[in-house]
Order: C-alpha cells, then structure tokens, then sequence
C-alpha cells in the first residue's frame, strides 16, 4: 500500500461486513458507493475475512472482488506474524486480519475503521475502532 494522502478515509470491512453488503445492507453498500465516487475514500477487505464470509455465503468473495471500489488486502508476512500473535492472545481468526489492518501504520497513522455488525468483538483490542452497521431485519 503506498503513503495515503492526508484527508484520506479508509474502512476495514470485516466478516460481518462483508455478509451485510451480501445481503443488500444499505450503509455497507453506502461505503463502497462513497468510495467509487472520491478518490480519497478507500474501502479494505481482508482476504481471511473474505474467506470466512463466502464460507457462509457461496459466491459472496466473486460478488465483493468485482466491485471495482473494493481493494481485497493479501495476507503478507508480517499480517502472518500479527495474525498469528492475535491468534495466541485468543483472537478468532476471522477477525485477526481485520484486527491487524485496522491498526496505526506509516501510511495510515490514525489506523483504519473496522466496520462491524458486532462492535462488541473489538470492545477489549487496543488501537481498534469500529463503525457500527446495524442488523438486517
């Protein structure tokens, strides 16, 4: 990932995310409409958690990696290493990898916002801050 340009917003979608934009959940799809139309915003999915999720839903991963919008973030060596770290301390490996790119980096040193429909997994992790989407009825 290159150096992000200062006003730059960038969203991790996790597993449940990734479920809720599958289901037509309007503020998921909201982030990546935003996305399509500003250079500046940048949506994240992290390749664990699109696993996970088209786990649970058949073709949900050919669905999100054709949104031109969407950037689908390899598991890299030192995502490996903090995944594994995570995974140790009791983090479900569904959510590791959102975890680790959700946190402070040189190219995003205000770290990046997983977007949730559980908040309340990330409550106990440091340096991880959640938006909220609600629940499909």
């Amino acid at each position: 990932m290159s150096a992000m340009a200062a006003g730059s917003t960038g969203v991790v979608f996790d597993e449940s995310a990734l479920l809720a934009l599958g289901s037509g959940n309007s503020l998921a799809s909201q982030f990546v409409a935003n996305t399509e139309h500003g250079p500046t915003r940048h949506v994240y999915v992290p390749a664990l958690c699109l696993a996970a999720a088209d786990g649970m839903r058949k073709g949900l991963a050919e669905h999100v990696g054709a949104l031109p919008a969407v950037e689908i973030v390899e598991l890299d060596f030192p995502g490996a290493c903090s995944v594994g770290s995570l995974l140790r301390d009791g983090v479900e490996w569904r959510l590791g990898q959102a975890v680790h790119l959700s946190r402070p980096t040189p190219d995003w040193p205000d770290g990046r916002h997983v977007v949730t429909v559980d908040p309340d997994l990330y409550a106990d992790m440091p340096l991880v801050r959640t938006i909220g989407l609600p629940r499909q009825r």
